[in-house]
């Protein structure tokens, strides 16, 4: 494991209560191993050099608690917006799992994005956790194929394995769904795929699925999935070029009535995919400290 310096590990979120409600960002990695083709995190705008490279911050976990001990709002926090916080190292040396032990000493919320089948091994921080603040796991699927996910995602647990990690977390009342992005232009965008995704979404008894219809496409991610495409689709990247020239988001050609189909859908399921329902639903209020010495 090489380490990174590092003057804080939390940030306050300036876009909570427009993506899941989340309050403080973390990344406790920096890189990832998983090989996503798509990943936008491999765009310059996050100045991650060497990305499939898998680095941590030197005293993380020292800094984490003090910044958790100093914030008088117990928010959620969020794990792995730009690096999966289950990478293959974090077996090892489970800085994920410390962060979650200091997020329930300090009776904090949070809030997940994983690939991996590795946060099963955290089931019971994740309850403690929701005992006293709020909990939310997305669980990142973009395809039910899993031939497919494999090319698109060569290093990931299968997608019906991420299912069975979803069933699991709701088997143990862990607020848990898939978050569908990206959606692939020409690749996943099928009404195949996003309608299979969601009778088995049902079928682990997801309490949401959300996707935003469509991928980011910036500079350095961009050439990044354009030279992978053309490995797996030769010539692919040409008529991404003819549409989307240098969009920033590439959307499906019918992305309305892909958009339509996916919420009647969801609908039709009893499954939410709205974002101000998903965190109306699953979070509540959780008073501060000036409030709880009033009583």
């Amino acid at each position: 494991m090489e380490y990174v310096k590092t003057r804080t590990i939390m940030t306050k979120s300036d876009q909570g209560s427009r993506w899941f409600g989340i309050d403080y960002h973390m990344n406790l990695y920096k890189g990832c191993t998983y090989g996503c083709i798509y990943c936008d995190s491999r765009s310059d705008a996050y100045h991650i050099e060497n990305f499939d490279e898998i680095r941590s911050k030197v005293d993380a976990l020292k800094i984490l608690e003090e910044e958790l001990a100093s914030k008088q709002y117990k928010g959620v926090v969020s794990f792995g917006t730009l690096s999966d916080p289950y990478n293959e190292l974090e077996s090892k040396y489970k800085i994920t799992r410390g962060a979650l032990e200091l997020i329930k000493k300090y009776e904090f919320g949070v809030s997940i994005d994983t690939k991996s089948d590795l946060i099963l091994r955290d089931i019971d921080l994740l309850k403690e956790i929701a005992l006293k603040n709020n909990v939310i796991i997305k669980i990142s699927i973009t395809t039910y194929e899993d031939d497919l996910a494999k090319v698109l995602e060569p290093n990931v647990i299968s997608s019906t394995r991420r299912l069975e990690v979803l069933k699991e977390l709701r088997d143990n009342h862990i607020y848990a769904g898939i978050l569908m992005t990206p959606v692939l232009p020409f690749i996943t965008d099928s009404e195949d795929n996003i309608k299979t995704l969601i009778h088995k979404a049902k079928e682990k008894d997801a309490k949401f699925i959300y996707t935003k219809m469509g991928m980011t496409l910036r500079r350095k991610a961009r050439e990044y999935y354009y030279e992978h495409i053309d490995k797996l689709y030769p010539g692919l990247s040409i008529d991404y070029k003819a549409v989307y020239e240098k969009n920033l988001v590439a959307n499906p050609l019918r992305y309305k009535d892909l958009l339509e189909l996916f919420v009647n859908e969801c609908s039709k399921n009893h499954i939410l995919c709205d974002m101000s329902e998903i965190i109306a639903d699953y979070k509540r209020k959780i008073p501060t400290r000036e409030q709880i010495s009033l009583f």
